[in-house]
């Protein structure tokens, strides 16, 4: 359940703060769904050698920044749809034991744990889909968490493959942060907002906010950073 004063949190100066992370390469030093991906993959549910080059070509794009995200979320979600909600819940269960916690380092756990003392609301913001992350997100003991929605099947409950609304992807996370906001009867200048992020992807959210934070980044956005006087964070270490 969401926990709507979480976003009233203040400074003594009267504007709210915001603490927004990207996840994959932000927080944990992986992509969790492309991990996901080779994970069922080793369980047997996609054709290996065809899903390898899919996946390879997906990721390639995406840090390229040229992903179709509706058809990368076909291709991610295929093999749950196909094995249904029970054996694909149990297995991400498996997976976030096997994988996920093992890469989860202290000092992103204290990154998160920092903001979360001073007060500040702090939202996860992820181009990777709900089913594949929201359990990470506990995993940080992070309820806000804005990620791809999946469309659901009424006759079934279940994903039907395609994205529901917009994808928290490239410009469409500014565009679901400034949902999360109005929700809250707030707008970004009421908030002083920091977002930390790898991917050039982000680099319309990151324009946005009051302090981007290049975390990780890649070539791309730390050529950017540096020239736009960005801070830099070094998360996690060779």
């Amino acid at each position: 359940m969401n926990k709507p004063n979480a976003a009233h949190e203040v400074t003594s100066a009267g504007v709210t703060r915001l603490a927004l992370f990207d996840l994959d390469h932000t927080l944990i030093p992986a992509d969790s769904d492309y991990e996901w991906g080779v994970f069922t993959t080793a369980l047997g549910w996609n054709d290996a050698a065809d899903f390898a080059i899919q996946n390879d070509v997906f990721y390639r794009q995406y840090k390229a920044g040229t992903l179709d995200i509706h058809a990368y979320v076909r291709f991610a979600t295929r093999a749950i749809r196909q094995q249904g909600a029970i054996k694909s819940e149990a297995a991400h269960a498996d997976f976030m034991r096997a994988v996920v916690l093992k890469v989860i380092q202290p000092q992103a756990r204290q990154l998160v744990q920092e903001h979360q003392a001073a007060g500040d609301a702090v939202v996860i913001v992820t181009a990777t889909n709900e089913f594949v992350t929201r359990p990470i997100a506990t995993a940080f003991c992070v309820p806000e968490l804005i990620a791809i929605n999946l469309a659901r099947d009424p006759d079934t409950g279940w994903f039907t493959g395609e994205i529901d609304g917009v994808p928290s992807f490239r410009e469409g996370k500014v565009a679901r942060v400034e949902q999360w906001l109005a929700n809250r009867q707030l707008g970004w200048g009421d908030v002083q907002s920091t977002f930390y992020s790898d991917s050039i992807n982000d680099l319309p959210l990151l324009e946005h906010v009051t302090h981007p934070v290049a975390t990780n980044p890649d070539d791309r956005l730390r050529a950017i950073a540096l020239e736009r006087g960005w801070r830099i964070l070094e998360l996690f270490k060779d």
